[in-house]
Parts: C-alpha cells; sequence; structure tokens
C-alpha cells in the first residue's frame, strides 16, 4: 500500500514542477510586454493564467485523494500538506504574474525611465531564478538551499526599494509622467510579492524534511 502511495507521491511532485515552471514562464512573459508595451502579449498571457487555476486545482484534488484513499503515517501526512500550502504560494504567484500583464494592457502612455526598467529587468531574472531553485530543493528536500531564499528575497527588496527612488525621484523633476509612472509602482510590488511567495514555498521545504514550522522572514507581505 504504501509503495503505491510513493508513486503518486511522485507523479503528484512532478506535476507540481510542471505547474511551477509554467508559473516561471509567465513571470518572464509578463514582465517582457509590459517593459515593451506589448498589449498583445499581455492579453494573451491574461488567456494562459487560467491554465494555472487549473492545475492547481488537479495538484490539490489529487493530494486530497492521497490523504483519504492511501491514510499516509504522520511523515507522509507532512508531505502531502506541504505540497498542498505550496501550490498555493504557486497559484498567488501566477496571479501576481498575471496582474503585471493586466497592468500592461491598462496603462496609458508610455512611461519610459530606462534605469527602472533595468530594475524590473534584473528584479524579473532574480524572483525567476529563485523560484527554479525553490522548486527543485521542494523535490530533492534540499533544506540548505530552502534556508537560502532569504538572500534572494533580501536582493529583490532592495532592487525595490532603489526602484521606488528612482520612480519618486523622475516624478519630482516631471511631474507630467506621474500617472504613466504609477504603472511602475505596481509592477515593482508585485515582483516583490512574489519574492514573498517564494520564500513562503521555502518554508514549507523546511518543514517537509523537518517538519518545522519556520518562517524565514517574520511579518512578510503577502
Amino acid at each position: 500500500m504504501h509503495e503505491i502511495f510513493l508513486d503518486e507521491l511522485k507523479k503528484l511532485n512532478t506535476r507540481f514542477m510542471e505547474m511551477g515552471v509554467l508559473v516561471n514562464d509567465l513571470i518572464d512573459k509578463g514582465t517582457r510586454s509590459f517593459v515593451a508595451h506589448d498589449k498583445m502579449m499581455a492579453q494573451e498571457m491574461i488567456e494562459e493564467d487560467k491554465e494555472v487555476a487549473k492545475e492547481a486545482i488537479k495538484i490539490e484534488k489529487k493530494a486530497l485523494d492521497l490523504m483519504a484513499l492511501q491514510q499516509p503515517v504522520a511523515t507522509d501526512f507532512r508531505v502531502v500538506i506541504s505540497i498542498l500550502k505550496a501550490t498555493t504560494d504557486l497559484e498567488r504567484i501566477g496571479e501576481n504574474a498575471n496582474s503585471i500583464a493586466v497592468e500592461t494592457v491598462r496603462v496609458k502612455g508610455n512611461p519610459r525611465i530606462s534605469e527602472v526598467e533595468e530594475i524590473i529587468s534584473r528584479m524579473t531574472h532574480q524572483v525567476r531564478s529563485m523560484l527554479i531553485k525553490v522548486l527543485t530543493a521542494y523535490v530533492q528536500e534540499d533544506e540548505k538551499t530552502a534556508r537560502e531564499m532569504v538572500e534572494g528575497h533580501k536582493e529583490v527588496y532592495d532592487d525595490y526599494k532603489k526602484a521606488r527612488k528612482m520612480i519618486i525621484d523622475g516624478v519630482e523633476q516631471d511631474p507630467n509622467v506621474a500617472v504613466a509612472s504609477a504603472s511602475y509602482f505596481v509592477i515593482i510590488r508585485l515582483l516583490e510579492r512574489i519574492s514573498d511567495h517564494i520564500v513562503n514555498i521555502a518554508n514549507w521545504v523546511i518543514y517537509k524534511v523537518s517538519g518545522e514550522l519556520f518562517e524565514l522572514i517574520e511579518n512578510k507581505n503577502n
């Protein structure tokens, strides 16, 4: 019976990773569409986001079926709980990526603060790298890598603060860009939230491995 459980759990982990790759691609496409002011790409991405919600439902249903039908022991139960929680954070990341696309479609005008857009690109690269690392850490039960997500989050948050200051300085120099530049605030905040959720997934990696309910960063805004 336990062999059946482990086989089904392996399939569940595969689906979780596939969902993570899909979400990672959405982050990339969302920010690229914003920086390029490509409303068509953004609109296409909004449609693709529905797939993330569908995958989350499938994973959650499979996880609940495992608990109900296979009657896992305490350690196995912890593994299933962790994937349920981590899937919720993955879904939230997808929603934030989708919000970037929505903002791209909504924004009027073409704000251009090249330094801010460079930071947005850097933040995007960082959160995508963090997401792949934390997903791999989840599957490999790598608690050390999970704990390293704190450093990645700090880099994202530092860039968030730098970009925020640049935006404010830009508006002070040219008040005419105030309305358009508001979108920059939205995008950098969404990327920072994505980083928060990646840290949440890292917390669930730690729980999966050790059973410890741990907050790598206290008082996070999710």
